[in-house]
């Protein structure tokens, strides 16, 4: 697959705001389906494990099965990678101008 298609993947996936919920819930430690569906409880289980497959396809979640648990890990990875490309470069620019715009107010 192309850099192009997973990035279009990772956007999609972070354009979800329950997408965005499951990642947080997942921040500090990997959870079961299952717990992850209890924080969720205006969403039905099917409806979580849809959002989770979409995660999954953007390699943001990575499931590894455990007896009769399934249990869902933060990939941050991406996350990384779109933060590089996309936003770092955007801020520092950013950061750049601000400064030039400090340093000519303060020589007046």
């Amino acid at each position: 697959m192309s850099i192009e298609a997973q990035n279009d993947r990772i956007f999609k996936a972070l354009a979800n705001a329950s997408r965005r919920s499951i990642l947080d819930a997942l921040r500090d430690q990997p959870r079961t389906t299952g717990e992850l569906c209890s924080y969720f409880p205006d969403l039905d289980r099917c409806t979580v494990m849809q959002h989770l497959k979409v995660l999954e396809d953007a390699e943001l979640v990575i499931a590894r099965r455990e007896g009769r648990e399934r249990w869902n890990h933060l990939n941050a990875v991406p996350i990384k990678q779109i933060h590089d490309r996309w936003i770092g470069a955007y801020a520092a620019q950013a950061v750049d101008k601000l400064a030039r715009l400090k340093g000519a107010l303060e020589k007046r």
